[in-house]
C-alpha cells in the first residue's frame, strides 16, 4: 500500500476544502441553519410530539443526514471531476499507484469534510433545539458508514459526468427529493397505509431511520434494516468503482 500517494491526493483535496472555507463548510451550515429556524422554533413550536420527541429535536437527524449526503456527493464528485476536466487524471493513472489508492485519497478526504460538516451541523443544531443522544457509538458508526458510501457515490457520478451541469444533475433531481421524501421533517408513521408502503421503496427512508434511531431510539424501521441497506448500498458502489477502473470508463478516453 503507497500510503505517500493516499496521503498526497487526501491533503490536495483538504487543501482545497480550506481555500474555499466559506462554500465548502460555512454555507452549508448556515443554510442548515435557517431550516432549523424555520421548522425547528417557528413551525415546531405549533407541532406535536413525534414518538415521545418534540418536533424541533425530531429532525434533527434528517436535517444533519441531508447536509451529510449533499456534500458527500458534492465533495467526492468534484474532487474526481477537476481532475477529468483538466486532464491531470492522466497523470495520476500513469503513477505507480494502484485504483484502490486513488480512491481512498479522494473518498477519505470528501468523507472527512462530510464528518467534520455533519459534527459542525450537530453542535449548531445544539443551539437552537435540546435533544440528547441515546446511542452515541452508533451515530458515530452511521455518520462514518453513511459519509464514506455516498462519497464513493459522488466518486461515481464524478467519473460520469461529462460537463460542469451533468456534475449536478443526479444530486439535484434525484437525492435532495429523496432525502425530502424520506423521512427527514417527518415520520412516515405518520402517513397514509398504501403511502407507508410507498415510502418503504425510498433508500433514504432506512438511512434517516436508523440515523434517528441513533439520536432517541424510535424509528420507521427496525435498525438492522437501515444498516443492511446502507451496507447494500455500499456494496454496489464499491463495485461500480471497481468496474469503472477495471475498464478505464471515462477515465482512459
Amino acid at each position: 500500500m503507497n500510503f505517500y500517494a493516499i496521503r498526497a491526493i487526501y491533503l490536495f483535496e483538504m487543501a482545497r476544502t480550506w481555500r474555499t472555507l466559506m462554500q465548502s463548510i460555512a454555507s452549508p451550515v448556515i443554510s442548515t441553519s435557517l431550516y432549523f429556524v424555520v421548522f425547528g422554533s417557528a413551525i415546531g413550536s405549533h407541532m406535536v410530539e413525534i414518538g415521545g420527541v418534540s418536533y424541533g429535536a425530531f429532525i434533527v437527524p434528517g436535517l444533519i443526514m441531508m447536509a451529510l449526503m449533499t456534500q458527500s456527493i458534492s465533495n467526492a464528485s468534484f474532487g474526481i471531476f477537476m481532475p477529468k476536466w483538466s486532464r491531470t487524471i492522466y497523470e495520476i493513472l500513469s503513477a505507480p499507484i494502484s485504483y484502490v489508492e486513488i480512491v481512498l485519497g479522494y473518498v477519505g478526504a470528501a468523507a472527512t469534510k462530510s464528518v467534520i460538516l455533519g459534527l459542525l451541523t450537530l453542535i449548531t443544531a445544539r443551539l437552537f433545539v435540546s435533544f440528547e443522544i441515546a446511542h452515541p457509538l452508533w451515530m458515530i458508526f452511521f455518520l462514518l458508514l453513511i459519509s464514506i458510501t455516498f462519497s464513493l457515490f459522488g466518486f461515481i457520478i464524478g467519473v460520469w459526468a461529462p460537463s460542469f451541469e451533468k456534475l449536478q444533475i443526479i444530486p439535484l433531481m434525484i437525492v435532495t427529493p429523496l432525502a425530502f421524501l424520506g423521512g427527514s421533517f417527518y415520520s412516515i408513521s405518520m402517513l397514509p397505509p398504501f403511502w407507508q408502503k410507498v415510502a418503504l421503496a425510498n433508500p433514504v427512508v432506512y438511512l434517516i431511520s436508523g440515523f434517528r434511531w441513533s439520536f432517541f431510539g424510535v424509528a420507521d424501521v427496525h435498525v438492522g434494516i437501515s444498516i443492511g441497506m446502507t451496507l447494500v448500498f455500499l456494496t454496489i458502489c464499491l463495485t461500480i468503482v471497481w468496474l469503472i477502473f477495471k475498464t478505464g470508463y471515462r477515465l482512459k478516453s
